[in-house]
């Protein structure tokens, strides 16, 4: 047997997704996530998976992981200590930044630190012009100077930024040369990282990876000698945030690809349910024990966003757009200084984690008003494995209660109520804000509280039709399970959007498609498994900012013929009035960056679900009160969803309980039982 897993780290949960390609078996599993060291629990859990599911370690194959260790190094500032070297005259780049306040209206916020400070920003007489040219040769006296700082600083890592060294980046290819005799030492160039304009974005872009690298470097050594012992024969991938699976070694070199790795893996996983399911314009909510993961899916694909905040640092690196806010089940309801009750940012996490753990949890938290609700069973979660206790989360819920003149129960509706509304300002964000009616998408809710708060959320945008995946809990490890191997190459190239200028990228285009050559190569992917696809990003002359749009895609890792000039222009000028609403027909246009992306299908999940079929109405399995709103508690019929079949329908008001979830589907709601076994659920007006 061959057996391939997936595995997510939350902040609660560690999640596994195995899947066994010859049977097409699929077992899932879940273990509480260890916070100081992800990997114990990755690879404690793995064991305890084998050993559930009566599975050899020897017989798996590959085990992809998407990892939040990036993430939280830099939310906490805890990662390796940084020198920088660059081009004389813009030590203090860094610093100065874009000028743009973090908060338009707070004086008192400034942006982050610098992750290297003044002291460890050495200079190098050198300077290479966008032509480009060399009008200035590296200056070796400053040259061995700045190695020789850099010794004396005592750090883990540099990063090499020098100007104009995406266009040529032999300087930085000689700089990194050289720090490679420091012993000990990690050296990030950004003419690697990401070799494309805008300094600043491309120096932050690459200080984040040296800062990564010595934290990432550990972790990574640890995690593969925990699993070449434990699972000797299995390969390890490691999810980056563009939507893709990257080697080991790749992730020890771009530790910053990985900043959203977790989040990415659901969007995959979201694309290939809502495929199963015919519904090609979904709205994704991923709602975990610390926050909640929004994304929106167009004709089964996720968007990708190249300029994003992390941690308050820009990082200039393709990712799947997903908007993040801290709204999770641990999120931790409190009153602010005018009185008012907010839910989160903060949350209980996974230790001590919501007051009905039973583990010294203090603080009223979203779970806690989900069982005090009871929406949540005190039977509890992972399948009963972790038992609540209903009573912890009332007597935390009180005082709340008290101070607002309610009963608990409706002061938990209420901390429901704040929480969902936390969630729709995401969606917002995502849709309407970027000229998307939200009205016009189904909503895929997933994480193990996703389907929890669906409807409030569903109601809210307007939106009539919900998907709840068969695992919505586990998604982001299937994710991992059905998603391709990748790589992301750019090329700059400022030019006139004419014939003329799509002959050089034409050109461009040629020269990139050795590097993705080498890569297919280096990961030993054979030519049925190779895809290409090469995107152009587009703006007017004098705009600041560009649009990428799609060019070409096909398989067999050659290129395809680009598009003539008027075809691009005219994909332009749709993408420009979708996104701001207007565009210009006789304005000139430039290109700006080519991007292409080499990737490889690895894993076929198609016929996972060979679901039996049945118009009989399911049997539940218990009844308790439950309060969807003020009026009171209705008396709820509960579901074990593992007894559902295709083709079956529930009308509301009904609980679903399950292995990694809860649905609720309020009162008159329609729910149906498809053929992937999703549950498609259609609001009553």
């Amino acid at each position: 047997m061959t057996w391939l897993v997936g595995v997510d780290v939350g902040g609660t949960f560690t999640d596994f997704f195995a899947y066994e390609t010859g049977s097409r078996q699929v077992r899932l599993f879940k273990t509480p996530s260890t916070p100081k060291n992800p990997a114990s629990a990755i690879a404690d859990g793995l064991l305890a998976l084998c050993k559930e599911f009566d599975i050899s370690p020897s017989d798996i194959e590959r085990v992809s992981h998407g990892t939040t260790v990036a993430t939280n190094a830099l939310i906490q500032r805890r990662g390796g200590t940084v020198a920088v070297i660059t081009t004389k005259g813009f030590r203090d780049l860094l610093e100065i930044g874009r000028q743009t306040r973090p908060h338009l209206y707070s004086f008192q916020q400034d942006q982050p630190a610098p992750l290297a400070p003044r002291n460890r920003r050495f200079e190098i007489a050198e300077r290479i012009t966008a032509g480009p040219a060399i009008i200035e040769p590296i200056d070796q006296a400053s040259l061995e100077k700045a190695i020789e700082d850099v010794k004396q600083s005592g750090v883990e890592a540099c990063a090499v930024c020098l100007l104009f060294s995406f266009l040529d980046g032999s300087h930085e290819r000689a700089v990194g040369e050289a720090l490679s005799k420091v012993d000990g030492l990690s050296v990030s160039l950004s003419s690697e990282v990401q070799p494309e304009f805008r300094e600043y974005e491309r120096f932050s872009t690459a200080v984040l990876n040296a800062y990564l690298q010595p934290v990432m470097h550990r972790y990574l050594t640890f995690l593969e000698d925990r699993l070449r012992a434990d699972a000797p024969g299995a390969k390890v991938g490691i999810y980056q945030s563009s939507g893709g699976l990257m080697s080991i070694d790749t992730a020890r070199k771009f530790p910053v690809r990985t900043a959203l790795s977790g989040p990415a893996a659901g969007a995959v996983g979201a694309v290939y349910m809502s495929r199963l399911s015919s519904e090609p314009d979904v709205i994704t909510v991923d709602v975990g024990g610390t926050s909640a993961d929004v994304a929106l899916i167009r004709n089964y694909e996720a968007g990708i966003s190249f300029n994003r905040d992390v941690a308050g640092f820009p990082v200039r690196l393709p990712m799947v757009d997903i908007h993040t806010v801290g709204a999770g089940g641990g999120s931790i309801a409190w009153f602010d200084r005018d009185g008012l009750l907010k839910v989160g940012p903060t949350s209980a996490g996974a230790d001590p984690g919501p007051a009905c753990y039973r583990r010294g949890g203090t603080n009223a938290t979203v779970t806690d008003a989900n069982l005090a609700t009871g929406r949540l069973s005190a039977k509890g979660l992972i399948g009963g494995r972790m038992p609540l206790d209903i009573e912890a989360s009332r007597n935390v819920l009180a005082p709340i209660a008290e101070k607002l003149n309610f009963s608990i129960e409706r002061a938990a509706l209420g901390i429901l109520d704040i929480v969902s509304a936390n969630m729709v300002r995401a969606i917002r964000t995502i849709s309407v804000e970027r000229g998307h009616d939200p009205r016009n998408y189904c909503l895929l809710p997933f994480g193990g509280a996703g389907p929890l708060h669906a409807t409030e959320i569903a109601r809210s945008l307007g939106i009539s039709k919900i998907l709840v995946p068969a695992a919505p809990g586990i998604l982001c490890a299937q994710g991992l399970i059905a998603s391709d191997m990748k790589d992301d190459f750019v090329r700059s190239a400022r030019m006139r959007l004419d014939d003329a200028g799509m002959a050089t990228i034409g050109d461009l285009a040629a020269d990139v498609m050795i590097d993705a050559a080498k890569w297919f190569d280096s990961e030993s992917i054979e030519p049925h498994q190779r895809r290409i696809s090469l995107s152009l990003d587009v703006r007017y002359v004098g705009q600041n900012f560009e649009l990428p749009v799609h060019a070409v895609s096909g398989p067999g890792g050659k290129l395809p013929v680009i598009p003539k000039a008027k075809e691009i222009r005219r994909r332009f000028l749709d993408i420009h009035t979708q996104f701001y609403g207007f565009c210009s027909e006789t304005d000139p246009i430039e290109l700006v960056n080519l991007r292409l992306t080499a990737s490889a299908k690895i894993t076929d999940l198609t016929g996972t679900s060979k679901a039996k079929t049945s118009t009989q109405k399911p049997k539940p399995i218990a009844r308790r009160p439950v309060w969807f709103s003020a009026d009171g508690p209705v008396d709820t019929p509960i579901y074990d969803r593992a007894t559902f079949l295709a083709g079956q329908k529930i009308v509301g008001p009904a609980i679903i309980d399950q292995f990694d979830s809860t649905t609720v589907l309020h009162p008159r709601d329609v729910l149906t039982v498809d053929s992937a076994l999703n549950l498609s659920i259609r609001l009553s007006k």
